[in-house]
């Protein structure tokens, strides 16, 4: 295993992250949701399975990248599992829970026999154990730290029952206990610190286990001796089929297809679609599933001098094609954004006619902010130039193709747009000191509180929003229990993120991966991310 040559940049991996990729939904995806392909299942062999980019962290609790949560979510169990089809909360280590009638307090009583892969065995101090700890992440577990806000205790009531009890109503936290984020490891391996944990991995229960990662080239798992606690919704009960699986980082798309047609790989992440149709035409399975959570667009940061202004942060939002972004760059099937949040969202509100692609009124709005075309056709005043920054990083291939396009079409109304290359370790630092314009962003997750954790003020607040109503309708569709009430409080949030332009959204997330057809049941869970318990080869 390799550690970090700097410490500080392991730090702020998960934020960087949360803020360049990506949590899910219901199936709500377009194309194929499987690769099974029939036969008889069978145990042994090794997946190697190329992804584009490295986290730079191996820590569940603080990755939040798509190409890390596929190998770290192997490692970790969580309490809850959620049904990719249905949205439902199903048992996984918990068998089940009660929840008190205000949503404040969540008792879990748990499964017996289960162990970390270190030979501890689960048990409600364990649990206590991680819970007390994500808070103090802070940063580093942005995700994990947003989900269990507002706690108030965790309780050993007996040795396989555990109570979490919230300072107020907490409606998002059954399903924040089947995210990756909020997965249980040992109480060892809690008691390490988060850099240790990044560079060196975790302990878990879960049905593979770390056996080397190296930053930047490849993390390798091999199949946990004895597993059999899976989740209610895995097919095979017991261990796992393969008895390894290795993901290499293999950042160009590109090579990354050639690789899998050739049969070097077994499955490749994010295939864009300059290599769909080189792939269909070969012994491969392309699988995708749109993601629900917040869309990617421009996280704008609203304390920028010329970002305070309401009519140029408009201006950007009505200079954006999305539907050309979509059609161009993106995967077949790709929508282009009608909300802050993507459709697939519980709670989602349509919002498109919000988010128009309208130059005429994007100029109008420049003009009277007091932006003039120049000689060069950008805007200036008072002697400035109209210029933005966007930092982003290369953890996808769609990200810089989007981004040129975006600049383009800026640039069609008086705004200039400079593109700003940061390694993923970069990014977030830069978020949190607020030196930035605007950020390349996106972040995945089944539940809308996903907004708070992106837009409350009272939390990370990356955009530098001011406080507000905002803050209001997110604090209070976190708090209730009534269904329609949250959806009302949901949409609402969503017209003042959307109508105040505190962001950008310009295309909604669709996970797409290329799968060899030797492959089987390499499947989506419901954040859109794998699951790879059930997979075997053959």
């Amino acid at each position: 295993m390799t550690a970090h040559p700097d410490a500080r940049p392991a730090r702020w991996t998960a934020l960087a992250a949360l803020l360049t990729t990506s949590v899910l939904l219901t199936a709500c995806g377009s194309g194929d949701d499987s690769g099974s392909s029939g036969g008889t299942a069978q145990s042994g062999g090794t997946l190697t399975f190329a992804v584009g980019s490295d986290a730079g962290c191996v820590d569940p609790q603080q990755v939040a990248s798509n190409d890390t949560i596929y190998s770290v979510r192997q490692i970790v169990d969580s309490l809850t599992d959620q049904d990719p089809k249905t949205g439902r909360i199903v048992p996984w280590l918990a068998k089940s829970w009660d929840i008190s009638s205000d949503a404040t307090a969540f008792t879990f009583h748990l499964r017996s026999g289960v162990t970390f892969s270190d030979g501890s065995g689960l048990t409600a101090q364990v649990v206590k154990d991680n819970f007390d700890a994500v808070p103090k992440l802070g940063a580093l577990g942005n995700l994990a730290e947003g989900y269990l806000s507002g706690v108030k205790s965790t309780t050993v009531v007996d040795p396989l029952t555990v109570r979490v009890t919230f300072q107020q109503p907490n409606a998002q936290f059954l399903q924040a206990t089947s995210t990756h984020s909020l997965g249980i490891e040992s109480s060892a391996s809690v008691r390490r610190t988060p850099q240790q944990k990044c560079s060196d991995g975790v302990v878990g229960s879960g049905p593979f286990v770390l056996k080397q990662y190296v930053q930047n080239q490849s993390i390798t798992l091999a199949r946990r001796a004895g597993y059999a606690w899976g989740s209610s919704l895995w097919h095979k009960s017991g261990e796992a089929y393969l008895d390894k699986v290795v993901f290499k980082v293999v950042p160009e798309a590109g090579v990354r297809a050639g690789s899998l047609q050739s049969g070097q790989v077994d499955a490749i992440s994010s295939v864009g679609r300059a290599n769909e149709a080189s792939l269909k035409g070969g012994q491969v399975a392309l699988q995708r599933r749109a993601n629900p959570g917040v869309v990617f667009g421009l996280g704008l940061n609203n304390a920028r001098p010329v970002l305070k202004d309401a009519r140029v942060r408009r201006a950007v939002q009505l200079a954006v094609d999305r539907q050309q972004i979509a059609d161009t760059v993106f995967p077949t099937g790709t929508r282009p954004a009608t909300s802050v949040l993507a459709h697939t969202t519980p709670d989602y509100t349509d919002l498109s006619a919000d988010l128009t692609y309208d130059t005429a009124k994007a100029k109008s709005l420049l003009d009277a902010a007091g932006w003039r075309t120049g000689g060069d056709g950008i805007r200036t005043k008072d002697g400035e130039r109209l210029s933005l920054t966007v930092d982003w990083i290369p953890n996808s291939a769609t990200n810089q193709p989007a981004l040129e396009l975006i600049q383009q079409q800026l640039k069609a109304v008086g705004i200039a747009v400079v593109l700003k290359q940061l390694q993923v370790t970069q990014l977030a630092p830069t978020l949190q000191s607020g030196d930035y314009d605007a950020a390349w962003a996106n972040v995945t997750r089944a539940d809308p509180d996903i907004l708070r954790s992106s837009f409350s003020t009272k939390l990370a607040n990356f955009y530098r929003l001011p406080a507000g109503s905002l803050d209001t309708a997110l604090a209070q569709q976190a708090a209730t229990t009534d269904t329609a009430k949250r959806e009302q409080l949901v949409g609402q949030a969503q017209r003042l993120i959307v109508r105040n332009a505190y962001y950008a959204p310009v295309v909604e997330l669709q996970t797409q991966i290329g799968v060899s057809e030797k492959v089987h049941d390499l499947d989506f869970d419901a954040s859109s991310r794998i699951q790879l318990h059930d997979t075997w080869i053959g």
